[in-house]
């Protein structure tokens, strides 16, 4: 599948294919699509085009002189509390850490948010007092506890 918009990662450190690789291996229905590597002429550098859930990224690995920063990152939704605590252990695991509010950064600098769907529906709920609970106890938190979320709305 040819995409003519994709989110571009910066990679320095030669780890690019490695990562992208990794996080295929994560996400249902995702796949590394091609890549290209050159060092002819103006540095060394390779492109990887890969999709995670459909959705297509590229990482361009070129070298030391831009870094990933927590104003870019990778979303997802999760169907529930095991699949945000599958992809937030994965995503952590070898030297990722996790941060506030579903937040974390993985081994390669990459900044993801992991959270469950029913999140989105507590903190957006039409009702202002479980939308303020929802993202007060959300607030609290580091990897998001849902059944934490939904106990303080019911209070």
């Amino acid at each position: 599948m040819t995409h003519s918009i994709r989110t571009c990662l910066w990679f320095r450190d030669g780890r690019g294919r490695e990562a992208a690789e990794f996080y295929c291996s994560l996400i249902p229905g995702s796949r590394v699509e091609t890549t290209f590597s050159s060092d002819a002429g103006h540095g060394t550098f390779s492109v990887i085009d890969f999709t995670l859930g459909g959705v297509p990224y590229q990482i361009l690995d070129a070298g030391p002189m831009f870094t990933l920063s927590e104003a870019v990152s990778i979303s997802v939704a999760t169907d529930g509390q095991a699949e945000t605590d599958r992809l937030s252990a994965a995503l952590t695991a070898n030297g990722g850490e996790q941060s506030h509010c579903g937040w974390l950064k993985d081994r390669y600098g990459v900044s993801w948010q992991i959270f469950p769907k029913r999140l989105t529906e507590l903190t957006m709920s039409a009702d202002k007092k479980v939308s303020d609970k929802a993202m007060a106890a959300m607030m609290k938190q580091m990897k998001i506890d849902i059944a934490a979320i939904e106990a303080a709305v019911r209070v």
